[in-house]
């Protein structure tokens, strides 16, 4: 009867997306514009709590489960609800809410383009049911479906500032590297049918029992990576974040890249043989895109390409996650392997927390002073201290520092790669070791490019003076900030209420029946930490009380900054972001490559005239992979160029031979 029930549930809750939906797309062009946010956010608030039932049942042991009719060509299509499907789907509905209420505030100055704004908003609750769907369908057809609603409509909202060159290029780029994606998962898809016979997911595991997996997996390991953002797939990244307003940003960082992620879990459930080979290549692999991504972000001055290169460097922590548990599972060590899983779960989860914080931050920095170059701000703490804040705590969370909830996710694939230091295989050990090395230095990293970002942004003096002074936006915008940061501030203090989750999803998708003891002990560990990083928080919280209550009867007293001897201090004559990761960006030129516009002053110029200096940094694989190919197809489709030449004549020349090819093939049977 309780089956029935949930079963029930499942149909009225699609049946009931579908008719909000349809409302909302006849409502939201009709309605005035300062509504349309509004209803938007309604509609995804609904569909978030109805979806989140579910999920939360799901993750109590309840399997949600019905079978849809479709028709001659899909067949029965499941509708599955499991623990790994209710994780995701808990971050999606929270991180699309978020963003929605965020977006409420941000798209006030964009209230006068009424058609753009309503197109705008009906992609955004097309974009949230599409990951939903990603979610729950384990139909492959049904999947590839909802796959490309959630590209279209993604593209939709990056595309949003549509007249801008920049962001068309952004667009477009997008759109290409989704569809090879779209390509190589339908390729996967296909191939299991041949095989198999059906559209189910769970014939790939069936596939998977029987055949060598190592092919397959690569197949739909670069498909889902490509939205995932793992190197060298991540080129789309750097453009699409910046050029996309920032709520949107805040929800493609957040979610949309871990649908990628979400695909290659589902099929390293279904992975049983080859895993030691699987997992040291995909941990070699996120390694270095962890690394990879971080050090691009130390160098970048725009803030929002920053933090877009951040977010493929947590796509390497979370791929050293899953690499940890498919090597634990293939050298039968549970701790190893369940605390792979776990922690690529929590990271996942806590990605989407700080990075979203962290977009929706630059989305107020950007509304305010309508530039994403950090070289030119400077002292905005004081104009807008709120924001400064939870800039601040979103930097330190990603850093993975105590007390906030990065801290537990890092701490967790840490201690996966010392158990695999462990093992007896001295190689094998070197290696942990070494990966152990490179996240360590991937996290200093980190803590250098946020302290660079901060510093660059909110202390110090304005570099320049901006066209309209800053200031705090308004508390509208300011409110989906506070609640993600009690979530992530939860998470910190109190990091069980989502660890003994995500352990129980790991160890159910892997069939671990009984867990090990070392696993047990590591929850009483963590709990610990919790604890710590609660007197850490109540510690800050007394200084600042004894502080407050020892000045306040002090008069504060204003001096000039010390100018180390110059009489004359001006502003440039500050920290840049540039000076911050120079020593940085030289140790890796390899990589870091830099290019500069600036004519050298010759020796025989005794009255030089003003020059300027302007570097910046390019994309290493776009560079030297992917233009260098774009170019070659160019060139070889310039040869073909004469067939399009304009001619109605030749065009009317084609149909006549095309019908005579038809003709003859149909007398000689061969069509």
């Amino acid at each position: 009867m309780h089956l029935q029930f949930i079963t029930m549930n499942i149909g009225v809750i699609i049946l009931v997306g579908l008719i909000l939906t349809v409302v909302s797309f006849i409502t939201i062009p009709l309605i005035p514009v300062r509504l349309k946010s509004l209803l938007a956010f309604t509609t995804v608030l609904i569909i978030a709590i109805a979806t989140s039932i579910l999920a939360l049942k799901a993750l109590s042991g309840i399997k949600t489960e019905e079978l849809f009719y479709g028709g001659s060509i899909f067949g029965n299509i499941p509708v599955r609800i499991d623990a790994l499907s209710s994780w995701f789907i808990l971050i999606v509905n929270f991180t699309c809410v978020t963003g929605a209420l965020y977006g409420i505030g941000y798209m006030k100055s964009y209230e006068s383009q009424k058609a753009n704004t309503s197109l705008h908003w009906i992609s955004y609750i097309i974009f949230h049911l599409s990951m939903l769907s990603v979610c729950v369908l384990q139909n492959s057809l049904a999947f590839l479906i909802a796959w490309e609603l959630m590209s279209i409509s993604s593209l939709l909202l990056v595309i949003f500032e549509h007249s801008k060159s920049d962001t068309i290029k952004a667009g477009i780029n997008y759109l290409v590297q989704m569809h090879i994606g779209v390509v190589l998962i339908s390729v996967a898809f296909i191939w299991v049918y041949f095989s198999e016979g059906s559209f189910d997911f769970a014939s790939i595991a069936n596939f998977f029992s029987h055949h060598y997996p190592v092919w397959l997996f690569l197949i739909f390991f670069i498909g889902f990576g490509i939205k995932a953002g793992f190197i060298p797939l991540h080129t789309w990244l750097p453009h699409a974040h910046p050029a996309a307003p920032s709520h949107v940003s805040g929800v493609m960082s957040g979610v949309i890249v871990k649908m990628g992620i979400y695909g290659i879990l589902r099929v390293v459930f279904y992975l049983n043989t080859e895993l030691i080979l699987i997992g040291k290549t995909i941990l070699i692999l996120s390694v270095l895109t962890a690394f990879y991504g971080i050090l691009n972000a130390s160098v970048h001055r725009d803030f929002k390409r920053m933090l877009a290169y951040c977010t493929i460097e947590n796509i390497g922590i979370i791929g050293m996650g899953i690499g940890i548990g498919i090597i634990g599972k293939g050298i039968n060590n549970q701790y190893m392997m369940l605390i792979g899983f776990t922690g690529a779960l929590l990271h996942t989860l806590n990605h989407s927390l700080y990075k979203s914080l962290l977009f929706y931050s630059a989305g107020n920095i950007y509304q305010q002073t309508h530039t994403r170059d950090m070289e030119v701000l400077g002292g905005l703490i004081k104009k807008m201290p709120a924001t400064g804040f939870l800039f601040l705590c979103g930097a330190l969370a990603i850093g993975g520092l105590p007390p906030f909830n990065g801290f537990i996710s890092e701490f967790l694939i840490y201690s996966g790669l010392i158990e695999g230091i462990k093992t007896q295989n001295v190689q094998f050990s070197t290696v942990m070791i070494l990966f152990v090395a490179g996240l360590a230095l991937v996290g200093g990293i980190s803590i250098l490019t946020f302290t660079k970002s901060f510093g660059t942004i909110f202390l110090g003096s304005p570099r320049t003076q901006l066209h309209e002074e800053p200031k705090e936006v308004s508390l509208l915008m300011r409110v989906p900030m506070y609640l993600i940061l009690l979530v992530i501030l939860a998470i910190g203090i109190f990091p069980n209420i989502v660890f003994n989750p995500a352990l129980t999803i790991s160890s159910n998708l892997c069939g671990a029946t009984t867990i090990s003891e070392n696993l047990l002990t590591i929850s009483p560990v963590i709990a610990i930490i919790g604890r710590v990083s609660l007197g850490l928080i109540l510690l800050i919280v007394l200084i600042y009380f004894v502080r407050s209550r020892v000045t306040v009867t002090k008069a504060s007293v204003f001096q000039p900054t010390w100018g180390c001897s110059y009489v004359a201090p001006n502003t440039k004559m500050q920290y840049t972001s540039k000076s911050f990761s120079k020593s940085l960006a030289k140790l890796f030129s390899f990589i870091l490559k830099e290019k500069k516009n600036y004519k050298e002053i010759e020796k025989n110029t005794i009255f030089p005239t003003q020059r300027v200096f302007i570097s910046h940094y390019d994309e290493f694989f776009e560079d030297n992979f992917i233009t260098r190919i774009n170019n070659r197809i160019f060139s070889f489709m310039n040869y073909f160029m004469f067939i399009h030449n304009g001619r109605i004549q030749r065009y009317i020349l084609y149909g006549f031979f095309f019908i005579v090819m038809i003709i003859a093939a149909t007398l000689l049977n061969l069509i």
